[in-house]
């Protein structure tokens, strides 16, 4: 089944969560017609390869256009429209930049793959809990409901305002046509009876102006309200969910639903500004004693602006944190000299504002930071705000070409001398502009959350390693002196936190016998580990009993081996991988021979292993682990083309292939055999003369089991056997014939090699 009919059958509140990342920018239409083809490309190799995303830009395009040609035949007018639609707009957006799509539709597929896997958990963690809370969601309904209230109310004022202007009118000019009237004329009874009816709507006119000045008042307030109270709650609360999404949480959302109500509350209260000046022209052609104009509308006016001033600061968000292209999943991570991109968003979106706000980008300024290195950001640090740029139409700006660039310190002072070393130095990338508006001038700044600056791409993992803590630990957006005293972690929330690491960067999260294997490698065997604390010290910087590593280089190095060599077992779920070995004999003693399992390897950094129960003629339980493989072998062949081969090879000499069930008890080749390279039996004979002389080979791993060892001798060394050797060999006799003469034959000629000290040519030893 593909990825994209996993994510059809999910339940509503995740289809909730896809669909906030489908857009413009890349259609779900496209996601949904393309969905095997799409899947079936890497994504994540052209993000880093302008060449091979050419080819793929291209490609889709051609893809599209075979669509719209089905589509035409079948008569599908919106879907035609949309369809030509989405094909103008991926051609012009992406043919300048097509490593810019790659990089969207890979981090698509890999938001699709981090919500299947929470699908796939049977509880939410304490953090993602409490990010989707029945309060949160209440709040944000109430706080839409006011704006929206607030919003009407402002409206129907202008509406007393438009009437008070016409009474106003009219009693003024009632007023002077009995001004411009004789003397004499002015002392008779209609006149007298005009007058009292001017007093009468003179009454009325200060009994409206009261009431207006008294709404406006009103509206006023409440919008002082809600912005104390809910929206900052509701401000604060995205920026919590920001900071958990950048770790590998939730997708996080609600940003437009706040560009509403900033945008509704803005207008409100330019509008309850254009009713104060409407007052103030009002009060210039008539006034009187006790008139309520004079003594209310200046604190008014007041108190709107200094509304509007914190309105507008505190709609001037970072949208996308500062992140590198080359590692979508890590970001506030920044290498000197590399790009990087970062995205803000000013929350109040008004037309008159296209274009016009610039805004420049800074990196520690006006900041004390532990670090005695400093930086500078070369490239366009300065761009305008526009409504042209974003799929949804907001008022951003995005940043591509930022660089930093250390600047030369005198002798003696470097960042890692001290207590600290360089990747727990945090640094601040500042935003600065100017709103000029309606003759209100505001500056506006805004600060992404801290940053890890490094020179080597060898410091990422310690560096991805302070970013997690910092956002786990506090949303606190600028406290850089964090790691002067590193706050303890809750261990219940670290473990979701390492779930989403797994989830976000390879697929699939962990489920809880596999998180309780890593609490138990923090702290030790314990009854419960929900109430413990963790120092920042045993995550990352002591090293695990008897190893000379620490705890997080060991499970970055797991991380890196699932990425590049054994994803697909991964995102299955085959590989059980955090088992301890004790457990790990717990679970296999009572299963049929022949059953197996696969894990992390302990001891080794970056290496996986598989261990089988077999049983002795006496009955006795056994169990052969073989020697981690790691990076290094994985590259020459496949893993899951190890498990096919595999041979063992007796005190007795008889090779057998001793995996037969991946725990609990499904077939080997039902588990893997749609990751197989190819079968040994479709091998190619040898042309005529060869190719350029030589004939290819092909590897088997093979390792020797000794009467008195309970594991293979050594690891499984990889012995080249050519195809079309091979494909005759099954052409004349039968597996167990070849497996006996053929695989003795290779294993006398390793043993011969390592008597001698030869290497054989292709060998694996």
């Amino acid at each position: 089944m593909s990825q994209w009919s996993q994510v059809q059958q999910l339940e509503i509140k995740f289809l909730e969560q896809v669909d906030q990342f489908y857009d413009d920018n890349f259609p779900m239409e496209i996601r949904h017609l393309l969905a095997q083809w799409i899947e079936s490309q890497d994504w994540e190799a052209a993000s880093n390869n302008e060449a091979m995303a050419t080819i793929l830009l291209q490609n889709l395009l051609i893809q599209v256009d075979e669509q719209l040609d089905r589509v035409s035949q079948e008569k599908n007018l919106l879907l035609i429209h949309n369809l030509k639609r989405i094909r103008k707009l991926l051609q012009g957006k992406y043919h300048g930049n097509p490593m810019h799509i790659a990089v969207i539709i890979s981090n698509c597929l890999r938001e699709e793959r981090r919500i299947l896997a929470a699908a796939s958990m049977p509880v939410q963690g304490p953090l993602e809990k409490s990010l989707q809370n029945s309060v949160v969601s209440e709040r944000q309904r109430n706080v839409e409901h006011k704006v929206s209230a607030i919003k009407n109310s402002a409206q129907m004022t202008d509406q007393d305002v438009k009437y008070l202007e016409d009474l106003q009118e009219e009693f003024d000019f009632r007023y002077k046509t009995i001004q411009s009237l004789e003397q004499s004329d002015k002392n008779s009874a209609l006149i007298k009876q005009e007058m009292l009816a001017l007093q009468a709507m003179l009454n009325t006119l200060d009994y409206k102006r009261k009431e207006v000045l008294s709404k406006i008042g009103r509206v006023i307030h409440e919008i002082d309200t809600l912005m104390s109270n809910m929206l900052t709650e509701e401000l604060l609360d995205w920026k919590r969910r920001q900071q958990i999404a950048c770790i590998g949480g939730p997708l996080h959302g609600g940003l437009d639903q706040l560009q509403n109500c900033f945008t509704l509350l803005a207008e409100s209260l330019f509008q309850v500004r254009r009713q104060l000046e409407k007052l103030d022209e009002l009060l210039t052609r008539l006034t009187y004693d006790g008139d309520p104009i004079p003594l209310q509308r200046p604190q008014l006016l007041e108190k709107v602006n200094f509304l509007l001033y914190n309105l507008f600061r505190n709609s001037f968000v970072v949208e996308r944190q500062p992140c590198m292209p080359t590692h979508p999943q890590r970001p506030m991570v920044l290498k000197t000299l590399i790009q990087f991109t970062v995205k803000l968003r000013l929350l109040i979106k008004l037309p008159e504002l296209n274009y016009q706000i610039r805004v420049k980008a800074t990196i520690d300024k006006n900041v004390s930071t532990v670090s005695n290195r400093r930086f500078v950001l070369c490239g366009t640090h300065v761009k305008a705000m526009n409504m042209d740029e974003s799929a949804n139409g907001s008022l951003s700006v995005e940043f591509r070409h930022l660089q930093p660039k250390e600047m030369k310190s005198s002798a003696g002072s470097k960042g890692n001398e001290g207590s600290h070393m360089v990747t727990e130095e945090l640094h601040s990338i500042s935003f600065e502009t100017q709103v000029c508006l309606y003759g209100l001038t505001i500056n506006l700044e805004t600060s992404s959350l801290p940053v890890v600056m490094i020179s080597n791409v060898s410091q990422l993992p310690n560096a991805w390693a302070s970013i997690i803590w910092y956002n786990l630990s506090t949303n606190d957006p600028q406290n850089l002196s964090f790691f002067n005293n590193p706050p303890a972690a809750t261990l219940s929330q670290l473990l979701e936190v390492l779930s989403w690491q797994f989830s976000s960067y390879v697929g699939r999260g962990l489920n809880s016998e596999q998180l309780n294997m890593l609490a138990e490698k923090l702290m030790g065997q314990q009854v419960s580990y929900n109430d413990y604390q963790l120092s920042w010290a045993k995550f990352c910087k002591e090293h695990l009993p008897g190893k000379s590593f620490t705890f997080w280089v060991w499970l970055e190095a797991i991380l890196d081996l699932i990425k590049k060599h054994i994803l697909p077992l991964w995102i299955d779920g085959y590989v059980m991988g955090f088992v301890s070995k004790e457990k790990e004999r717990i679970l296999l003693k009572d299963k049929t021979p022949g059953t197996f399992l696969l894990r992390f390897s302990e001891s080794n950094l970056g290496g996986i292993t598989f261990t089988w129960v077999d049983q002795l003629e006496n009955g006795d339980v056994t169990f052969h682990s073989v020697e981690p493989y790691n990076k290094g072998r994985l590259s020459a062949l496949p893993f899951a083309d190890i498990l096919r081969d595999y041979k063992v090879i007796m005190a007795d000499n008889v090779p057998e292939n001793p995996l037969k069930y991946l725990y609990p008890d499904i077939p080997k080749d039902k588990a893997f055999g749609k990751h197989y390279s190819c079968q040994p039996n479709e091998v190619s004979r040898p042309s005529d003369g060869g190719g350029k002389g030589y004939v290819p080979s092909v590897f088997i791993p093979v390792s020797k089991i000794l009467n008195d060892s309970t594991d293979p001798h050594s690891p499984s060394d990889l012995l080249p056997m050519s195809p079309s050797v091979y494909a005759v060999l099954r052409e004349h006799l039968s597996p167990t014939v070849i497996e006996t003469a053929v695989c003795c034959k290779l294993f006398h000629s390793y043993v011969n090699t390592k008597q001698t000290g030869h290497v054989q040519h292709g060998c694996w030893l």
